[in-house]
């Protein structure tokens, strides 16, 4: 693919919108306040978009096959306590404790693939349960207070830096060009849209397609416990009240970027740059000193947006096919 047909593609795409919103957004808030653009804020959004966006990005996978996850932000709680509790309590090494918090985040990911596949249960109820048991599992753990104490893994994950960059910006990076790689570039990830665009075409066209929903529910709870450990490492505890409505920031994130509702149509760019935008709004209002209630209200406003966008888009595309 030359150069030239890639920035027509991108041009004729629907990341192009949430792209020029964020270039506006940035442009708008750095002449606001000098505060936005500068190096340690810039730091600051850095590692939120790495929590946000990566939370987006598994959500959408899930999205991509027409389905839901409510639980990512209580997957996020638990992961982070679990690890804490492991490191601290139970004596771990760092790197132990992490990577068992990302295998029972996948575990849970298994589990929820198989309650939507094998057993029939709807998305939405899945993992409405998870959301629940997780966020109680979390207060279980702790008895409502954080665990101090982790171990230097943790916050070298987490605050370390690289060429002034920090490292869960970079580790967010890399999973964008990964899950791009994944869905644009591999036989898999091709077939991950077309489960989502129609199940039963798929099935009968050979797809596996229980095997690519599950897999879908695995990457979006790895990467909510991904998270958790981040957020471990970011604040030094285990904190179980964190994550608390990070499921609608994650789906918002995506929906912004172009991940239809119904499934089977969207980009990765288009997920990282919904996360860029919500961060960016985030940012800026509190630098501009505006009150977190109308934070919720601007957000709720950009998401309310993306939805009528998204089915506005998905009726023109059922005129062009009729």
């Amino acid at each position: 693919m030359t150069a030239t047909t890639a920035v027509n593609r991108f041009l004729r795409g629907q990341e192009v919108g949430v792209v020029v919103a964020v270039v506006v957004l940035f442009a708008v808030f750095s002449t606001a306040s000098g505060n936005f653009a500068s190096g340690a804020n810039l730091q600051t959004m850095g590692v939120d978009l790495a929590q946000y966006g990566l939370l987006a990005l598994g959500v959408s996978f899930v999205m991509l096959t027409g389905g839901i996850d409510l639980s990512v932000g209580s997957v996020v709680a638990f992961s982070a306590v679990w690890s804490a509790w492991l490191n601290v309590h139970a004596g771990l090494p760092g790197a132990i404790a992490i990577a068992a918090a990302l295998l029972t985040g996948a575990t849970i990911g298994l589990v929820h693939g198989f309650a939507v596949t094998a057993i029939g249960v709807p998305p939405f109820v899945t993992t409405l349960v998870t959301l629940v048991m997780a966020r109680g599992a979390a207060l279980a753990i702790t008895e409502g207070f954080p665990i101090d104490g982790v171990g230097t893994a943790f916050t070298d994950l987490a605050q370390l830096r690289i060429a002034g960059v920090p490292l869960p910006t970079l580790i967010f990076a890399g999973a964008c060009l990964i899950a791009w790689l994944f869905l644009e570039r591999t036989y898999q990830g091709r077939q991950v849209y077309a489960v989502g665009s129609n199940a039963e075409a798929a099935r009968l066209a050979g797809i596996r397609t229980n095997r690519r929903i599950i897999l879908t529910y695995v990457v979006s709870s790895s990467c909510a416990a991904a998270v958790g450990v981040l957020v471990a490492g970011r604040l030094g505890v285990g904190q179980p009240s964190i994550g608390t409505g990070w499921e609608l920031n994650a789906i918002a994130a995506a929906v912004i970027g172009g991940i239809s509702l119904t499934g089977g149509i969207g980009r990765v760019l288009g997920v990282a740059f919904g996360a860029i935008l919500l961060v960016c709004i985030n940012s800026g209002l509190v630098i501009l000193h505006v009150s977190p209630y109308y934070q919720q209200i601007v957000l709720g406003a950009v998401l309310a947006i993306a939805i009528v966008t998204d089915r506005l888009r998905a009726r023109t595309t059922e005129r062009k096919q009729r």
